[in-house]
């Protein structure tokens, strides 16, 4: 028997999937949650007295390496197999993930001199306080017609690489002067594996503007920005970019006795997490769009050609599937807004309610809006809670309820939020659409697809298309664990593409929701409504958003 295994490291924990490459079963899987966590109010103890501002989320690089020695063992444990039938390991990262690291790998916020430095830990995706250097880096690269800027929609984030990398540059210069590396986590914990330090293109190119075609951005623009930034591509980055599917070396000694695995087991080039979904989920050619959803929702399509679409995340030339240019878009908060509403938004009598029942506060909520007709509440939401990241491609904007009364109830305030983070949607496919990038189905995955079937069915309504749920539970893990097969190659028993992997390896769709008609055009006039207050907000018709963000308290990053 031969095996692949998958590493997924998310937001809030990690997780290995162990895959059979023959039947494509998934034979195993652990999980770990991390213990700092999302540090997004204080550093770990015994430096808790260092507050973080708003908008700040961190995260302890140890806690990847915490879970790495207990998800691959138990794994192994549970299904006694021998290391030497795991062929090939692949890892994918939630991303735009980075840390600063010495020469050797080592992260700053080891370093006893630098622990108490915020700047020095790792910044997750959801880390906006890089903003105004996002603004800075749009705004210079549009008054310079910097060729790359309409592969991102004509707008980069402030999830990605150069705005952290420019925010660690002026508020903590001594950081960036130590800082010899600044590497996605995802080719960090791979260079951990492997002893060898390798960048993928497909972080490399959705999270730090760099294509197979022209490589990075010119020193020039950087240096625009700010003198001291001119040559972080050489000094603190890598112009060796590896293609997604190749092999990034082998597993070390060292590695091997963390995870019980064989030393010399190769260990594919990192990917991140929602594009390693796309195989997982049977999408190999263009005209399906593939949605990870989760606390966040990654859009991913592909493409024959290059087309440029508004406020997409980026279109990659080989990013997602070799041989076709890979567009991804994206919502910031989907899953983590429904967590938010039924944590804080929701009455005690609601939650007794649950309680009695033996359920959750969610999946009653979930059964209440259910039964609403499409409009009926009178309410309308837009979904930017943690910012929009596409179209608009902006951290400072917020969410926004309209159309409440005295009468307005809980669950008709969810299903509002759930209609809204659907429009979401419908907009990104729409841009995609109107740059010539086919969307004829859907292919759901994630945590949510199989919890919430309400959203599922609203996807179908409001889109107008066909959405399938994957069968996997752990797309983005299987995902990995098929470039592992690639990486080991056919050798090794493995596979020589991603396509040929995907064939044993990807399991029929566990359901498939289907638009109802009358119910679409019902949306289609909520839709206009959606798009109305959209630009509005977004557009820059108005910017009371932005205003209230900028008068909210905010303490200034220290002690207490």
């Amino acid at each position: 028997m031969k095996y692949a295994l998958g590493l997924d490291f998310g937001t809030e924990s990690a997780r290995a999937v162990l895959v059979d490459l023959a039947s494509g079963a998934e034979v195993a899987t652990a999980v770990h949650v991390y213990a700092s966590g999302v540090i997004d109010e204080r550093l770990p103890a015994p430096n808790d007295d260092v507050l973080l501002d708003p908008d700040w989320a961190l995260q302890d690089p140890d806690d990847y390496l915490a879970a790495l020695r207990s998800v691959v063992p138990r794994v192994l444990a549970e299904t006694g197999i021998d290391p030497a039938e795991v062929i090939g390991v692949g890892v994918d990262f939630t991303s735009c993930t980075i840390l600063p690291t010495t020469a050797d790998g080592t992260p700053l916020c080891r370093l006893p001199e630098l622990r108490r430095e915020p700047h020095a830990w790792v910044k997750l995706w959801k880390h906006h306080a890089a903003q105004p250097e996002a603004d800075r880096i749009n705004a210079a690269a549009a008054a310079r017609r910097e060729p790359w800027l309409p592969r991102y929609g004509g707008r980069t984030s402030s999830e990605w690489l150069f705005a952290k990398s420019l925010q660690i540059l002026e508020e903590a210069p001594a950081v960036y002067r130590a800082a010899e590396r600044l590497i996605e986590a995802g080719d960090w914990l791979v260079w951990q594996l492997t002893g060898v330090e390798t960048r993928s293109s497909c972080a490399a190119g959705y999270k730090a503007l760099w294509s197979k075609s022209d490589g990075f951005p010119r020193g020039e623009f950087f240096a625009a920005l700010d003198p001291g930034f001119a040559a972080i591509v050489d000094d603190k980055l890598s112009p060796d970019i590896r293609p997604i599917g190749d092999r990034a070396g082998e597993l070390t000694a060292e590695a091997a006795g963390w995870t019980g695995l064989r030393a010399g087991t190769p260990v594919a080039i990192a990917t991140v997490d929602a594009h390693a979904s796309v195989p997982a989920v049977g999408v190999t050619e263009p005209g399906t769009l593939v949605a990870v959803m989760g606390t966040s929702t990654c859009h991913m399509a592909l493409g024959s050609t290059l087309a440029l679409a508004e406020g997409v995340a980026g279109v990659v030339e080989d990013g997602i599937i070799p041989g076709f240019f890979g567009y991804e878009a994206g919502q910031a908060a989907v899953g983590d807004l429904f967590a938010w509403f039924s944590r804080y938004a929701v009455p005690p009598d609601l939650h007794d309610r649950a309680r009695r029942e033996g359920t959750s506060v969610h999946a009653v909520l979930e059964r209440e809006a259910a039964a609403l007709r499409p409009g009926s509440s009178g309410l309308l939401a837009l979904d930017w809670w943690n910012g929009n990241r596409s179209v608009l491609v902006d951290a400072e904007l917020s969410g926004l309820l309209v159309g409440m009364t005295l009468a307005t109830r809980p669950a008709e305030i969810f299903r509002a939020l759930l209609e809204a983070t659907v429009f979401g949607t419908r907009v990104v496919i729409d841009s995609l659409v109107a740059a010539g990038v086919a969307v004829d189905r859907i292919v759901a995955c994630g945590g949510l697809p199989e919890r919430n079937p309400l959203l599922m069915q609203l996807t179908a309504d409001i889109t107008g298309r066909e959405v399938d749920v994957a069968a996997s539970r752990q797309a983005s893990a299987l995902g990995a664990a098929m470039l592992g097969a690639v990486a080991a190659g056919t050798e090794n028993g493995g596979f020589a593409s991603i396509g040929e992997a995907a064939a044993p390896m990807v399991q029929p769709h566990a359901r498939t929701y289907r638009p109802d008609p009358a119910t679409r055009r019902d949306y289609d006039g909520l839709f206009a409504d959606y798009l109305a207050l959209h630009d509005e907000f977004g557009r820059g018709g108005n910017d009371v958003m932005r205003r209230l963000r900028a008068r909210r308290a905010r303490p200034a990053m220290g002690t207490v």
